[in-house]
């Protein structure tokens, strides 16, 4: 299998486990290949919100465009990493001990602090659109929407690459632990980052604050529960798309 033909297959792979876009028929699944690719998908979501957004705005005020932009990155995704960030919640603000946690991530259904969770990131996620739209130019607000969504899908390797599996032999994340990622999986996040960088001072705070968001969230899932799941990836990516939309439309 050539290179190119590989890297076709892992993207595909890619898509079909974290979005509900067409990935074609007989797609290979790639747990450990298609990590790489996670940051080429955040891309791939990132323009097409970004033409939403523009087709939105002919149509909306900011307001309803923000709404509408934030609901798409939800169904486009089928709320798999809503689901896990509700899930993550229920677990590690339940003051349990770390076994009883990760059976509670476990339990499909959804509780009280993983509902908070939820409504309160899709509030900052849809204030963060809204502040991107009226305080950054027309050229930086479609930036922005290409690049935070490939940042926040860039997370997930670093939750991957640094933390162990808190499972054994189980989970929805549990095919992607299977050996150590390498540094060269984390490729394509550079091309995100010099994307973010060539926006100036606004993308620089970007990509400190991804970094500070990262590192923040690794620290805490390090301390309360020294380990990681497939629920806490997908927490992790929604808090991070949240963080980064919210800095993109400060006032800097």
């Amino acid at each position: 299998m050539t290179p190119i033909s590989s890297f076709a297959g892992d993207l595909r792979s890619a898509l079909m486990f974290i979005t509900i876009l067409p990935a074609g028929k007989d797609v290979r699944f790639s747990p450990l290949g298609m990590i790489r690719c996670f940051p080429v998908v955040g891309l791939i979501l990132g323009g097409l919100l970004a033409a939403l957004d523009c087709g939105a705005s002919l149509l909306w005020s900011d307001p309803v465009v923000a709404i509408l932009d934030m609901l798409f990155l939800v169904a486009v995704t089928g709320a798999f990493h809503l689901d896990g960030l509700g899930d993550a919640a229920d677990g590690l603000f339940s003051h349990r001990s770390r076994e009883r946690a990760l059976e509670i991530m476990k339990d499909s259904s959804t509780g009280m602090m993983g509902l908070v969770a939820i409504i309160a990131i899709l509030a900052v996620k849809t204030a963060g659109i809204y502040a991107v739209k009226t305080e950054c130019s027309s050229s930086a607000v479609l930036v922005f929407l290409f690049i935070v969504p490939a940042l926040s899908r860039g997370s997930m390797l670093f939750g991957i690459r640094f933390l162990q599996y808190g499972r054994k032999n189980t989970g929805t994340g549990h095919d992607l632990f299977e050996k150590k990622l390498p540094a060269k999986d984390f490729i394509w996040l550079l091309p995100v980052i010099v994307m973010a960088l060539s926006l100036g001072i606004k993308g620089i705070v970007l990509v400190l604050a991804f970094g500070v968001t990262v590192g923040l969230l690794l620290y805490f899932y390090k301390v309360k529960m020294g380990c990681i799941t497939g629920d806490m990836l997908g927490a992790m990516t929604e808090v991070s798309e949240a963080v980064l939309f919210l800095v993109a439309g400060a006032f800097v």
